[in-house]
């Protein structure tokens, strides 16, 4: 080895690794929904696939059987139609939901992991961010909406910000909690080698934080899209949650389940994403 800058490597070689021993650390680990073995065969599809035809047929025929009015309930196949008639008019309200959720999160993940490095090497800044952490927390970003809505007016800015405002935190918590689940004979190691402050943070914490900061960034984004959605409810002529407050108003029921309908879509894709990143990037063998 040359030089005092290199950090020694930690990987695990094949030979070494069992496979199933239980020790795999990624994101699947830490999400009691992805702790299973996935789909593996076309039988589990079709299981799952009858499963959904099942509830969703005996949903259908229960409406109709007992005659549930639809301002009340409608049938899932009232609420598909509406679903493809409506989506031209609803396609543009939810590139407006999409903008502030990406904006907003993004802000707020950068700044969330930007505090987390920071809290965690120097502690003493954590004795000043964590009070003003633990505020955004438990603070419900809906209850500020209409203030930043007096403030920079029904646009994007407020939405943004709210948005930012609830998923900051949630990055911030879990980044800091991966950056301190470190082994200290690793650390020990890589002094021993030369290592500095910054190289231990980038080859050693960062690498074994993953997990967690994909679990904090797929929360974020999960209460960053709740937050755009109450908060276009709360004020505003644009977005998904406008959509959800005009119909329920003119109390167009199937449209109104259209629109949740795409809302629990994103949430879905959201958490699909993050999965699918944790697989790729943070799955390796302790």
């Amino acid at each position: 080895m040359s030089g005092g800058d290199a950090i020694p490597e930690f990987s695990k070689s094949k030979s070494g690794a069992k496979a199933g021993d239980g020790h795999e650390v990624s994101l699947t680990n830490l999400s009691a929904f992805a702790s299973g073995p996935g789909i593996k065969s076309g039988k589990e599809v079709a299981a799952i696939l009858a499963v959904a035809v099942i509830i969703i047929g005996g949903i259908e025929l229960a409406l109709r059987l007992f005659h549930v009015p639809l301002y009340i309930m409608p049938p899932p196949s009232s609420i598909a139609y509406a679903l493809f008639d409506e989506f031209p008019l609803i396609a543009p309200h939810l590139g407006y939901t999409l903008v502030e959720l990406v904006s907003g999160f993004t802000i707020g993940a950068i700044i969330g992991l930007v505090l987390a490095a920071v809290i965690t090497q120097f502690p003493f800044a954590e004795k000043i961010v964590a009070p003003y952490i633990l505020l955004l927390v438990t603070t419900p970003m809906l209850a500020l909406v209409p203030l930043l809505i007096l403030r920079f007016g029904f646009g994007y800015t407020p939405r943004i910000i709210a948005v930012a405002l609830a998923a900051g935190p949630m990055v911030m918590i879990n980044a800091a909690t991966g950056f301190r689940r470190v082994d200290s004979a690793k650390i020990a190691l890589a002094r021993s080698y030369g290592a500095s402050t910054l190289q231990i943070f980038w080859k050693i914490r960062a690498p074994m934080a993953l997990p967690m900061i994909l679990v904090g960034l797929m929360i974020g984004a999960i209460f960053g899209l709740l937050t755009a959605v109450g908060a276009e409810m709360v004020g505003g002529g644009f977005g998904l949650g406008n959509r959800l407050t005009t119909y329920s108003s003119m109390i167009q029921m199937p449209q109104f389940f259209a629109v949740v309908l795409i809302l629990s879509t994103l949430g879905i894709l959201i958490y699909v994403l993050f999965f699918l990143i944790g697989k790729k990037w943070a799955s390796w063998e302790a």
